[in-house]
């Protein structure tokens, strides 16, 4: 796997424009499709990968796979290596896009006629001079149409063909079973009557291919296409990428980004390239204060561009939260967000992890957490969506401020408890994950609340047993830990105030709220379960307890 920490990535010094910009076009960060030089400050894609193992893959004439999450630069980089390749004069190299062959779905001959199309038509634009009238000609019908296609393209060609096929995992069925094992039935007879190399690219691994029928009973295993030799992944930006890519815009505008923006544009993303390109757009071109480039992009600027991208939803974090509602992505993410160990199969979790919306993390590097910060919000803020637009036609904001405006938590925390009484049962239905329910509605009632005026953190992984929300209005700051008691598991008061210590400790608070959610089956009544008590922890610090 490809990480953005191994020795292969260049130097800062190297992170250049990939040729002059145009003097007479304004540039932009992008955040949409391939990159357009251009149109888009550009770092060289290059940096990203491991250059000389994939060169050593192609000398090798070896068929491998180089996957990554969606928008995170796949194909910039795919074009990048075609343009090396093409470039070094020692091969033919061809990208090709076979996505739109999904529509086909189960229909293999009207997916295949539209694979030979896009590999004609690419090869047609890539290589002008090459006579490609035999390639017309072939496939048609037959059942190894593709295999036809492929052995006349490489014979035509002057030199050995690297074939890279995009969006393979897009595929379903008996069109991607057709494909992998076309693919395989030609590798004997490279590379002078097939392919050189093959490189196919997605967001899964060729491994968790699933081939499906329409109604979802699994053919077969990636056993398909025994012939993959490495499997690589395409990395996020470093935080050195990142800089050297604000830079570009600093060196085309003037415009400054402060280092405590940097810091926030960092912990935000994670270095998730969809993201930072996202979050400096909105900066320097949507948001109003942006918009002067002789202003800098500070801490406030920069906080306010990813509250606005949270609240946007673009494409981008939509699709994200569209995959929440499947029962692989929730086998994994509930879990996470109740704070206990997921009992999710490999091949969820390897799903999620692909999908990027998770990562390996934590003090022992092998714990899932979310993948960045923003997803962070994201995700709970999309699975509590329906009970937020519930609470809008809901006068909640009553008296939870001070006479001068300022936060007043214990206000806020009694405000809730009678809501909740009055409205959690009914409310927690409108919640997708039943057994979060309780902690999104929560959630969903702070952010109706504070929502513009404030600002709320969240901090949840499997394993922790919790979850932490930071709330900040007007100078005032309140933390609240969130616990749920489940059959065959202790009162958790005890873990509870432990845990709130330590974060409260933390953040140098002096006094926090613990919200204990009773979910045992055993559990009183409703209203029984309602009451709030106060306790201590070890330390001295004040907790005030809702139990619901």
């Amino acid at each position: 796997m490809l990480s953005n920490a191994q020795p292969h990535r260049r130097k800062l010094a190297q992170l250049q424009p990939l040729k002059p910009y145009n003097p007479g076009m304004r540039m932009h960060f992008n955040t949409a499709g391939p990159q357009q030089i251009e149109r888009h400050y550009t770092i060289d894609p290059l940096v990203r990968i491991d250059q000389p193992l994939i060169e050593d893959l192609v000398e090798q004439q070896r068929y491998f796979v180089l996957h990554a999450p969606r928008q995170t630069g796949k194909t910039t980089c795919m074009l990048a290596l075609r343009d090396f390749f093409n470039a070094g004069g020692n091969y033919c190299a061809l990208y090709v896009n076979i996505e739109s062959a999904q529509a086909a779905r189960g229909n293999v001959s009207a997916a295949m006629a539209g694979i030979l199309s896009r590999i004609l038509d690419s090869a047609t634009d890539t290589f002008p001079g090459v006579e490609l009238a035999s390639l017309k000609q072939a496939g048609g019908a037959a059942m190894d149409a593709l295999t036809q296609v492929l052995r006349l393209l490489a014979i035509a060609l002057p030199k050995p063909l690297i074939l890279f096929l995009d969006e393979v995992d897009a595929l379903v069925g008996d069109t991607l079973i057709s494909v992998l094992r076309q693919i395989r039935a030609g590798y004997a007879d490279r590379p002078k009557h097939f392919p050189h190399s093959i490189i196919l690219c997605g967001v899964r691994d060729v491994r968790d291919y699933r081939m499906t029928m329409a109604d979802g009973e699994v053919i077969t295993g990636g056993s398909v296409f025994n012939i993959k030799a490495k499997s690589l992944r395409l990395g996020d930006f470093s935080r050195e990428d990142m800089e050297a890519l604000y830079q570009l815009h600093t060196a085309a505008s003037g415009q400054q980004f402060t280092p405590q923006a940097l810091d926030l544009a960092w912990q935000s993303t994670a270095g998730q390239p969809w993201l930072v390109n996202a979050l400096a757009e909105e900066c320097a071109y949507e948001q109003p204060e942006g918009r002067d480039a002789s202003k800098s992009v500070d801490l406030a600027l920069m906080r306010k561009a990813r509250e606005a991208l949270i609240l946007r939803n673009d494409t981008h974090l939509d699709q994200l939260t569209d995959k929440l509602r499947e029962p692989r992505v929730r086998a994994v993410v509930e879990p996470m967000l109740l704070g206990v160990r997921s009992e999710a199969s490999d091949y969820d979790v390897q799903y999620v992890l692909d999908l990027g919306l998770v990562k390996r993390g934590g003090s022992d590097g092998k714990t899932l957490v979310v993948a960045n910060a923003i997803y962070h919000e994201v995700l709970p803020r999309a699975l509590s969506a329906t009970a937020q637009n519930h609470l809008l036609a809901r006068d909640i904001r009553a008296n939870w401020q001070t006479a001068a405006g300022k936060l007043d938590p214990p206000q806020l925390m009694t405000n809730f408890m009678d809501f909740w009484l009055k409205h959690g049962e009914p409310m927690m239905k409108t919640v997708p994950y039943h057994e979060a329910a309780p902690t999104l509605v929560l959630m969903a009632y702070l952010q109706r609340v504070i929502n513009g005026v404030g600002r709320i953190e969240r901090e949840y992984a499997a394993g922790s047993g919790r979850m932490d929300l930071y709330v900040e209005h007007g100078g005032v700051a309140m933390v609240i830990e969130i616990k749920v008691w489940r059959d065959k598991r202790p009162n958790p008061l005890i873990e509870g105030l432990e845990q709130i210590e330590r974060y409260l400790a933390r953040m140098q608070l002096d006094q926090g709220f613990l919200v204990l959610f009773d979910q045992r089956t055993t559990a009183p009544e409703w209203e029984a379960r309602m009451r709030t008590e106060h306790a201590q922890t070890v330390s001295g610090r004040a907790i005030t307890v809702f139990r619901g």
